[in-house]
């Protein structure tokens, strides 16, 4: 017994010739039914009849395509591949190796070359790894995810803004939800302080690895890799878990899905256009919204945690950074110079470090075991305007603190003619205006000076000038 293999192509072929061989079809509908001419329609029954079933089978099944490019070409091609191209893809593979050694080659067949070589991989093989999903947590307080979802929550009314949410595990039970401008470090404090002193503190918060959370950078707050939110954290016991994928905390990505559908349009029913009063509008809505999605948890004990008797929350949730004393009892922070008062204490800090402290409302206080040092900050029209590093999810809150900033002293010499021109260059090289300019009742400028006496190069080296004396 012979088997053979036949496409449904040749098996269809083979039914409709049968039926023209025992003349229920003529030649010429079947030649329309297999889109064949009516001579290759006989041709085909002739082979039929002298080899059976087996004489319509492709004779060009089983040999190589007439383009097939030779086993030493397509060596040639994978060797140049793996040598100068190994992390490039089909496409601009191709292209070079035709471009730079002159092997023309199409990108499919190069594709499945590399495929073979193990140089590429196939659009099935790179689909991403399914995420499985957990079990929820067993209690109440043990794992709270927190995440910011940026929106357009009040719609064309509005300004775009962030709302932080704060999700319980076990329950799906929204336990916090404060409307900000920015996702920020004083944003989350002042959230996390508020969710606190409602609910106590929990065994530990689930985020992504926002820059809030988690400080890829060796130094940090204290030197150690902590961000200052997590240094709170840390003084309150409170553990922090960063997750490695938006699928991982797979609970508050969902949540604000439903936040972006249901709050939004609540909030368009009550008028709602600005924080204000969508923060005043959100403890009501959370009741609601709980009721309808928050279940029970598996195990009904509550693991928030009560404060200590130590946990001051106002000075926990706080900005700390470290500065040096100078001899003259300045020190420089946020691009400002700050100068101590002459107390007792402050004295005996010249070379030492003190603690700047600053407090989510805007506060700003020195530090030093436990003193708070008075002060004052310096002119600061004469602080360095450096370009600041800006998070991209801080880009909207920076860009509008520099209009503000722009809209109350601007600095365009066509718009503030009574501004006077920079100097990047020392003042001895230049005469004073004539004319005394006064800002904020500071007197600049005045009559021209003398120049002083003259500079040796050591002293010109010493300032810095040099350079640019001899540039002039």
């Amino acid at each position: 017994m012979t088997v053979v293999s036949m496409s449904h192509g040749e098996l269809t072929r083979f039914d409709t010739l049968l039926r023209v061989e025992r003349r229920e079809l003529r030649a010429e509908d079947a030649a329309t039914l297999l889109g064949l001419s009516r001579r290759q329609v006989y041709r085909l029954l002739i082979r039929m009849r002298t080899d059976g079933a087996p004489g319509l089978v492709s004779r060009r099944r089983g040999r190589r395509s007439n383009r097939w490019l030779g086993d030493g070409f397509r060596n040639h091609a994978i060797a140049l591949v793996r040598e100068h191209y190994h992390d490039f893809g089909p496409t601009l593979a191709a292209e070079y190796l035709a471009e730079r050694h002159d092997v023309h080659i199409s990108r499919e067949t190069l594709r499945k070359l590399m495929i073979e070589a193990g140089l590429w991989k196939d659009r099935a093989t790179r689909r991403p790894r399914p995420y499985q999903p957990r079990y929820r947590r067993d209690c109440r307080g043990e794992l709270v995810q927190i995440d910011g979802s940026k929106h357009w929550w009040f719609e064309d009314r509005g300004p775009q803004c962030t709302l932080l949410v704060y999700i319980d595990d076990a329950t799906s039970e929204l336990m916090h939800l404060q409307m900000v401008e920015s996702e920020s470090t004083f944003s989350y404090m002042e959230a996390t302080r508020a969710y606190i002193e409602r609910h106590g503190k929990p065994v530990a918060f689930y985020s992504d690895q926002h820059s809030v959370f988690r400080n890829s950078r060796a130094s940090a707050a204290r030197g150690d890799g902590m961000t200052h939110f997590g240094r709170a954290l840390d003084a309150l016991n409170i553990e922090i878990i960063c997750a490695n994928s938006p699928q991982a905390k797979g609970r508050v990505e969902r949540a604000n899905g439903t936040l972006q559908d249901r709050l939004v349009k609540a909030m368009r029913l009550e008028g709602i256009s600005s924080i204000e009063e969508a923060n005043a509008f959100l403890p009501g809505y959370l009741v609601r919204h709980n009721a309808r999605f928050a279940r029970p948890a598996f195990d009904s004990r509550d693991l928030h945690r009560p404060l200590a008797p130590h946990d001051d929350l106002r000075e926990i949730m706080v900005w700390r950074e470290q500065r040096s004393v100078t001899a003259a009892l300045t020190l420089h922070y946020n691009k400002a110079m700050f100068i101590l008062e002459p107390t007792e204490i402050a004295r005996k800090l010249v070379r030492k470090r003190v603690m700047v402290c600053e407090y989510p409302d805007g506060r700003l206080e020195i530090q030093h075991e436990g003193h708070v040092l008075p002060y004052r900050q310096f002119d600061k029209m004469r602080q360095v305007k450096q370009p600041a590093i800006v998070d991209n999810r801080h880009l909207d809150a920076a860009l509008q603190l520099a209009k503000q900033i722009q809209a109350i002293a601007p600095h365009h010499r066509q718009r503030n003619n009574n501004a006077p021109a920079r100097r990047d260059q020392p003042s001895h090289l230049f005469p004073e205006p004539e004319a005394p300019v006064k800002i904020d009742g500071r007197r600049l400028g005045g009559p021209k000076l003398k120049r002083g006496p003259r500079l040796s190069r050591a002293e010109l080296q010493a300032r810095g000038t040099l350079e640019f004396v001899k540039a002039r």
